[in-house]
């Protein structure tokens, strides 16, 4: 069914840059396969071009925006359907502050209603294939993109119990797709705290608002701090990062 509620916070999602990032790393408790002889490299058939190989993968790790320190779960209800719909939810940075991933997972309180994941992702990334999600020994699955503004593009994908057990225990969520040269990109995201908010009361939405409003505030006020330090170094030219962040569109 529809979703009518918007993802809340400050999110900004940027086009992911090309440039090399770490690798991904062994998965703990995988003991290492034993070495093998190196294989003689068959020449290509004539006529056919040798296929160069294909290149790992890379992992971007994800924090908290400092816009929104929390899991947050928001309630509403549909008058049409006369059902609630729950939705747990928290923005995402990189390790030098951009704000491109944002998750929410919906809980329809219906008898056999599915729970949807719903991921904001970056610009610059393959619509097709879509994306893929794991987290833990669950069941990898299938992501659709759905809709794409400005600042990113949703993805959706019908969850399972044992996805949301994972998260609950706080596993790390793993988020795969590729980008526009074809190179496959994990987005880690934390999830500590999803549980607690996942089980526990709702924010009232006026208190969610004047909350985000006060920490903009004071994210701004910090901004402007550091933009009169740099003033006094002399480098007017050097702007530090936007405070000021847009909010997610409806999708």
């Amino acid at each position: 069914m529809p979703i009518s509620s918007r993802l809340p916070g400050a999110v900004i999602a940027t086009a992911l840059a090309l440039s090399p990032l770490p690798g991904l790393a062994q998965t703990p408790g995988q003991a290492p396969k034993p070495k093998q002889p190196a294989a003689k490299e068959q020449p290509a058939p004539k006529g056919q071009q040798a296929q160069p190989p294909r290149a790992a993968p890379v992992v971007v790790q994800l924090k908290a925006s400092p816009s929104q320190p929390e899991w947050t779960k928001v309630c509403g209800k549909d008058e049409r359907a006369n059902t609630e719909t729950c939705y747990t939810t928290r923005d995402f940075v990189t390790d030098k502050g951009q704000r491109i991933v944002a998750v929410a997972l919906y809980d329809v309180k219906a008898k056999n209603a599915p729970k949807t994941l719903r991921i904001l992702m970056p610009l610059g990334l393959l619509v097709p294939p879509g994306i893929r999600i794991a987290a833990e020994k669950s069941q990898p699955l299938a992501g659709r993109y759905s809709t794409c503004f400005p600042h990113g593009c949703f993805a959706e994908a019908a969850v399972k119990d044992d996805l949301v057990a994972a998260l609950k225990k706080g596993t790390p969520l793993n988020v795969s797709a590729r980008n526009q040269a074809g190179k496959e990109m994990t987005f880690a995201i934390p999830t500590d705290g999803f549980g607690k908010a996942f089980d526990g009361p709702p924010v009232d939405p006026q208190v969610l608002a004047e909350q985000q409003k006060k920490i903009q505030e004071e994210l701004q006020k910090r901004a402007e701090e550091q933009r009169g330090r740099i003033g006094n170094f002399g480098n007017p030219g050097e702007a530090p990062e936007a405070s000021a962040a847009a909010p997610a569109a409806k999708p």
